[in-house]
């Protein structure tokens, strides 16, 4: 597959989770938006790498094409964890005001 597929695909995920973003009010939406936009940026980084791994393949190099993997990797996990916080903090904001509107945030105040 061509890498313009790879960028034009990525560049439609991102657009549409940023979006997501600016129209909608509801903090997990939000939330899933921003999920959405990480993924297209490790899409396309894994996209780059397996380009730039076929043009050095003729140099016999293995590891270019794992290290942006390995690095996509890492930034999985750190998304989990971003997840588990993102999820807590959206409990609590429901606990505090019965929505999870993101314009209650003003109420989080006192």
């Amino acid at each position: 597959m061509d890498i313009k597929a790879y960028i034009a695909l990525s560049l439609v995920l991102f657009s549409i989770g940023m979006v997501g973003i600016l129209m909608r009010r509801n903090a997990i939406i939000i939330f899933m938006c921003v999920e959405l936009m990480l993924n297209a940026v490790n899409l396309l980084l894994v996209a780059f790498s397996k380009m730039h791994a076929v043009g050095e393949a003729a140099k016999a190099l293995p590891t270019v094409a794992s290290d942006a993997q390995i690095f996509v990797f890492f930034i999985m996990v750190v998304a989990a964890a971003e997840v588990s916080v993102g999820l807590a903090i959206i409990v609590m904001l429901y606990r505090n005001t019965h929505s999870i509107d993101v314009n209650f945030l003003n109420r989080l105040k006192n």
